[in-house]
C-alpha cells in the first residue's frame, strides 16, 4: 500500500514570503546588478562614457593595480585588526565586570551599554571634541603628564585611522557585551560548582569552561563585528573625511567616493562585488571553522 502524500501547508510559505520579497529586491537583485555592472565601464561625469562599454574583468585590473586602493585595502585591514579583536575583548571583560548579583549592577551595565544607544555621528561628534588639538581631553591629559606630543589627532597622518578605531572600539565594545552577558547568565550553573569542588581556580574556570561554553556566541560576535567593520563609516565623515592624504580611507568609504563623488560606476560595482565576496568568504569560513571543531 503506498504512502498517502503529505499534503503541502501553504502558512510556512505565506509567514517566509514577505521576508522572501524583501530579500530579493534589496539584497539578491543589488548584488546580482553589481556583478553585471562591474563588467562595464561607465562614468556619469564623463559625456563619452556615460554609456556602459564592456571591459570584462578591466574594472578589477584597474583597482588592484591601482596603489591608492591597494592603500585602502591596507587601511582597511588595519582597522578590521584595530577594531574588532580590541572591541570583543572588552565586550567579554565588560560582561565578566557586570556578571554580578549586586546592588546597583544596572547602573554599570547601562553604562557600557551607552555608547551603543547613540549614533555613530553623535558618537564621532562627540570625540572630536576630545580630539581638539588645543583643548581636547587627549591632548589636554597629555600635557598635565608632561608630553606635549602629536596635537592634531585627526589631522595627522600617522593617528587619523587611530583615531577612528578608538572612536568604534568606544563605541560597539558595549553592544558585544550585552551578547557576552546574555551567554554568561544562560550557562550551566552545575558545571561551575563541579568545577569549585575539583578545586579549579578563576583562571583555569575561565579558560577550560567559561570560553568553550561561549565558543558558539564568540563565533556570532565575530561574525557581526568583522561585518561591522566594513560598513561603518559614519565617524569617518565627521571625524576625517578619509584623509588626511586618504590615511583614514576605508573600503566602504572609498565605495561612496567612487559611486557619488566620481560617479564611476563601473568601479563602484566593482568594490561592491569585493566587499560580498570578503564577507560571504568570511562567514562560511568562520561556520565551517566552528562545525570541524565540535564535530
Amino acid at each position: 500500500m503506498q504512502a498517502s502524500r503529505k499534503s503541502i501547508k501553504p502558512l510556512p510559505y505565506i509567514l517566509i514570503f514577505p521576508t522572501a520579497v524583501f530579500v530579493a529586491l534589496f539584497t539578491a537583485w543589488p548584488v546580482l546588478l553589481s556583478i553585471y555592472q562591474s563588467f562595464f565601464r561607465q562614468r556619469m561625469n564623463i559625456a563619452k562614457f556615460r554609456e556602459p562599454t564592456f571591459v570584462g574583468w578591466g574594472n578589477y585590473v584597474d583597482l588592484f593595480t591601482d596603489p591608492y586602493f591597494i592603500e585602502v585595502i591596507k587601511n582597511t585591514l588595519s582597522y578590521i585588526l584595530g577594531t574588532v579583536p580590541f572591541s570583543i575583548i572588552l565586550g567579554f571583560l565588560f560582561a565578566l565586570l557586570v556578571n554580578r548579583k549586586v546592588r546597583g549592577i544596572g547602573f554599570f551595565r547601562l553604562a557600557f551599554f551607552h555608547p551603543m544607544v547613540l549614533p555613530m555621528v553623535s558618537a564621532a561628534t562627540i570625540w572630536l571634541f576630545f580630539f581638539t588639538p588645543d583643548y581636547g581631553l587627549f591632548n589636554s591629559t597629555l600635557r598635565f603628564l608632561g608630553y606635549t606630543g602629536p596635537e592634531n589627532w585627526t589631522g595627522n597622518p600617522n593617528l587619523a585611522l587611530l583615531s577612528v578605531v578608538i572612536v568604534a572600539i568606544w563605541k560597539n565594545s558595549g553592544y558585544y557585551m550585552v551578547f557576552y552577558l546574555a551567554g554568561l547568565q544562560n550557562l550551566p550553573s552545575d558545571v561551575y560548582e563541579a568545577a569549585a569542588l575539583d578545586g579549579a581556580n578563576g583562571w583555569q574556570t575561565l579558560w577550560r569552561i567559561t570560553f568553550p561554553l561561549l565558543r558558539r556566541t564568540t563565533l556570532f560576535i565575530t561574525i557581526i563585528a568583522f561585518i561591522d567593520s566594513f560598513r561603518t563609516v559614519d565617524h569617518i565623515f565627521v571625524l576625517t573625511s578619509g584623509g588626511p592624504s586618504r590615511s583614514s580611507t576605508v573600503l566602504l568609504f572609498e565605495l561612496w567616493l567612487e559611486r557619488f563623488e566620481y560617479q564611476d560606476i563601473g568601479a563602484s560595482a566593482a568594490i561592491t562585488v569585493i566587499f560580498v565576496v570578503i564577507l560571504l568568504a568570511f562567514t562560511v569560513t568562520n561556520f565551517i571553522t566552528s562545525d570541524r571543531r565540535e564535530a
